[in-house]
Parts: C-alpha cells; sequence; structure tokens
C-alpha cells in the first residue's frame, strides 16, 4: 500500500474508533449548530484531531484543511483535507450513515482519497492512477447509461427551500429516474456511486472535504464528474456524478434550465 495511503486509513480507523465510542452513549453529546439545520458536535471535533495529529505526526511539513479547523499552511504543496464526521445529522439522530473522509492534494489536485464508514467496517480508498478499492478488493461503478434504469442521490444544503434551485431541480428528476434517494453523506454517495451500489449523483451545495477523496475514489473506479455549469471547482464544487457518460449527459439534460 503507498506510505500516505496507508497512513491516512489508519487516521481514519482512529477517528472511526472516536465515532463508534461516542454512538454508545449519544444521549451525553454535546451538540452545536453551525448555522440553521447544519450541526457540529464534540465528536466531530475530538475525530479531527485525532486525524490531523496523526498526519501531523507523519508529514510535519504537509499543510492541511479541516471542517473544523480550518486551514493550515494553504500554500504547501501537499495539503491533507479531513471531513472528520461526515453526516453529523445523522449521527446525531443516530440514522447509520455516515463517515471519516481523508484526502491529500499534491498542487491541488487530490492523490489519495480514503472514506470509512465505522459502523460497517467499510474502509473505501483509491490513490491516483492506482485503482479504488474496498476493503482490498477493487471496485467498479454499475456501468448504467439510461436515467430511467438509474438510482440516484441528492442532496440539498441546510437552508433548502421550496423555491430554491436545488428543489426545482429536484423536482425535474422526479419520474424520470428509476428512484431518487438522499442519504445524508456526501463522502458516502460517492464512494456508493463509486462500487456499484448507486447509479449516479448530483450535488450543489457542498465544500471541498465533503467530496475530495470521495471524487478520487469514483474517478478510479471508472466513474464520470461533469460540473452542472461552469467547471468543476474542488473548492465550490456543483456537479454531477455518474457511472458512465452518457448517463452523466442525461442527467445535465434534465437539470439544467434557465432561472
Amino acid at each position: 500500500m503507498h506510505p500516505m495511503l496507508n497512513t491516512a486509513v489508519k487516521a481514519a480507523r482512529q477517528a472511526g474508533s472516536i465515532i463508534l465510542r461516542a454512538a454508545e452513549d449519544i444521549d451525553q453529546l454535546t451538540v452545536k449548530n453551525k448555522s440553521a439545520n447544519d450541526f457540529v458536535s464534540e465528536v466531530d471535533v475530538a475525530s479531527e484531531e485525532a486525524i490531523i495529529n496523526i498526519l501531523k505526526t507523519a508529514y510535519p511539513t504537509h499543510g492541511f484543511l479541516g471542517e473544523e479547523s480550518g486551514f493550515s499552511d494553504k500554500d504547501a504543496d501537499y495539503i491533507w483535507i479531513i471531513d472528520p464526521l461526515d453526516g453529523t445529522t445523522n449521527f446525531v439522530h443516530q440514522l447509520r450513515s455516515f463517515s471519516v473522509s481523508i484526502a491529500l492534494l499534491e498542487n491541488r489536485q487530490p492523490v489519495v482519497g480514503v472514506v470509512h464508514d465505522p459502523l460497517l467496517d467499510e474502509c473505501f480508498y483509491a490513490t491516483r492512477t492506482g485503482g479504488a478499492f474496498l476493503n482490498g478488493e477493487p471496485i467498479q461503478t454499475s456501468g448504467c447509461e439510461k436515467l430511467h434504469n438509474a438510482m440516484v442521490v441528492t442532496g440539498f444544503s441546510p437552508s433548502v427551500t421550496k423555491e430554491s434551485i436545488e428543489a426545482r431541480r429536484f423536482l425535474e428528476m422526479l419520474g424520470k429516474a428509476q428512484t431518487i434517494r438522499r442519504l445524508g453523506s456526501a463522502a458516502l454517495n460517492l464512494c456508493f456511486l463509486a462500487c456499484g451500489r448507486v447509479d449516479a449523483y448530483w450535488a450543489s451545495s457542498l465544500n471541498a472535504w465533503d467530496i475530495a477523496a470521495g471524487t478520487l475514489i469514483l474517478s478510479e473506479a471508472g466513474g464520470f464528474l461533469r460540473p452542472i455549469e461552469g467547471e468543476f471547482d474542488l473548492f465550490r464544487p456543483q456537479f454531477i456524478a455518474a457511472s458512465t457518460d452518457a448517463l452523466a449527459s442525461e442527467i445535465s439534460e434534465t437539470i439544467n434550465f434557465s432561472n
């Protein structure tokens, strides 16, 4: 295993252990609102601290971007991007779908990605040009090409309203996809797409830490990612991800419309 990937897997599993211990005593958890319907818990903070400690010990010259701690040395050639608990709202409500996401950027491009689901003990990972794996086994996308055959996932911003473009895009997709799900962890959404459990995913209200690892895993599993409009920007992501380019194109035609 690539040494940086090995370190990232170690850090993700350590964070997962912290999350699982907290889940056993969820009623004692301290939860705060970042903004309306957007939560942070003491577990997010403890998980991120554990990850950074492991990574910084191994790579003291690298920079970091953590969801809870922000940027450290953002001009470094290597930057670790960390979501210590992707799906905090699910976790707080004891809905069993959340993950730890860690990515390494080299010159702003993902080269290592790890997404760990501590409850199922599933660890998705990839390195650039090295393929994508789940618990050591190679994975690939489903190959679905038609929207009417596709299980599609999406997500909304915490402040979504019925008048928002997110809601309008969702309504356009209803009846065209085979089915639509909203699962609550962007990192897992991309990994489920990478291993063929779902066929497509679109989102427009995320951050780099939500998707940096997952987009690399998806790409290495043969998936396709395109911006909803304009150019793709990891730090302001809005995108369509799909098992095939044909499916991505059909979704793009469905959700791209003038305001």
